[in-house]
């Protein structure tokens, strides 16, 4: 039947009838019309540039060729070929091409994947139909982890308390990731680590938690939190130093420490040292009877092999009567906790001559012939005068 058969007036078909004849009434043309979307599932790095492939077997019928994300009523359009769609990082490969409409998407973020379908779309009267659907195209996108960033608790300990520290990442894709946690190069047993959300999604996150005991010798220890995923050529690492955790009290102590008294009028020097504390913040200060005194003089803040610290201060003290039995106390405040102390009492001893005696330890009222040395002194110059008296008495009577 041709087309001037239409006409009831003069036997042609006015155009606009032709057309709307052409768009309405498929030809075999249009029944054998097919959208190729050969690619059944594609990968991309987040960064790169995806492109999805597309083309129509015949540039008929009329109709837009339109690129849609997901399916069903809550589709997302992407990109028609009049340049017209919801992404801006979106172009067409061949601008102008009549069956080739494929796309790039550049910039690819762990959001873009999901199914990708090209569909032609006819021409109809009122409005456009869906004509033909490609199978669709399924992308996945393959993210780095970010950064492991490593945290510890929020105020320090001293050794032998149990501390936790956590690993954190996020942003990436697919879900398989393996974290290793490490002490100064050797492996720590750790929980299994959390990684969210459980269910599939476009990107996840992790969290992994250690627990450990701090040694006094910590200073300068290192923790290294390590993760392994598809998207890294090498594993990436965070590391905490374990000083910003670490606190170590000083251990005290004072020299000289004399078993017995100190002569009067003496000068005597009592040094303080504070030995192995961590941070390096601290004061000394000495006290004499609870009250400060400001004779002490601090030595250079040492620095151990360890990473510890050393700080002693020295007071010079003149052991007079009147400083018998004072309390002499040194006096450490470490890290802004509660002072610790430790203390020396001072033993002056007294002079020889006592109040009541002699230089010779006999009391001033005592009898001179009380003494047993002055009696055989006085029996030796006797028996010596004897002899004498017998020697002249002999020599007369020669």
């Amino acid at each position: 039947m041709g087309l001037a058969m239409l006409s009831p007036a003069c036997g042609l078909a006015p155009p606009g009838l032709v057309l709307l004849l052409l768009l309405e009434i498929p030809g075999p043309r249009a029944q054998e019309f097919q959208v190729l979307q050969p690619q059944g599932a594609v990968s991309v790095s987040a960064g790169g540039t995806l492109t999805l492939n597309c083309s129509a077997t015949a540039a008929v019928p009329v109709g837009p060729m339109k690129w849609f994300k997901g399916s069903g009523p809550s589709r997302q359009l992407v990109f028609e070929d009049r340049d017209k769609g919801s992404f801006p990082r979106v172009s067409r490969a061949l601008p102008g091409a009549n069956t080739d409409f494929t796309i790039h998407i550049s910039d690819t973020r762990p959001e873009d994947a999901g199914t990708y379908r090209c569909v032609k779309f006819r021409k109809v009267a009122g409005g456009e139909v869906e004509l033909s659907s490609g199978p669709g195209t399924v992308v996945s996108v393959s993210a780095r982890p970010s950064a492991p960033s490593v945290s510890g608790p929020p105020s320090r300990a001293e050794p032998g308390a149990p501390v936790s520290f956590t690993c954190t990442s996020e942003g990436f894709s697919p879900r398989d990731i393996t974290v290793t946690w490490f002490k100064n190069g050797d492996k720590l047993e750790a929980p299994r680590p959390q990684v969210l959300p459980e269910h599939e999604n476009v990107s996840y996150s992790v969290s992994s938690t250690v627990g450990l005991s701090l040694s006094a010798g910590d200073a300068r220890s290192q923790l290294t939190c390590q993760l392994e995923h598809s998207t890294l050529p090498a594993p990436l690492r965070g590391t905490y130093s374990l000083n910003r955790t670490l606190r170590v009290p000083p251990q005290l102590r004072v020299d000289p420490k004399p078993e017995g008294p100190v002569p009067v009028n003496t000068l005597v020097t009592f040094t303080c040292c504070a030995e192995g504390f961590y941070p390096s913040d601290v004061s000394l200060s000495w006290l004499q009877n609870g009250n400060e005194t400001r004779l002490g003089k601090s030595s250079p803040l040492a620095e151990n092999a360890d990473g510890r610290y050393t700080l002693q201060s020295s007071l010079e003290v003149n052991a007079t009567e009147q400083m018998d039995q004072s309390n002499l106390t040194c006096q450490v405040v470490h890290d802004s906790q509660p002072p610790i102390n430790i203390s020396k009492r001072l033993h002056v001893s007294q002079p020889n001559a006592e109040s009541g005696k002699d230089p010779n330890g006999t009391e001033a009222g005592e009898s001179l012939f009380s003494s047993p040395v002055l009696w055989i002194g006085l029996l030796l110059d006797k028996a010596l005068t004897g002899a004498f008296l017998l020697f002249l008495f002999l020599r007369s009577k020669v």
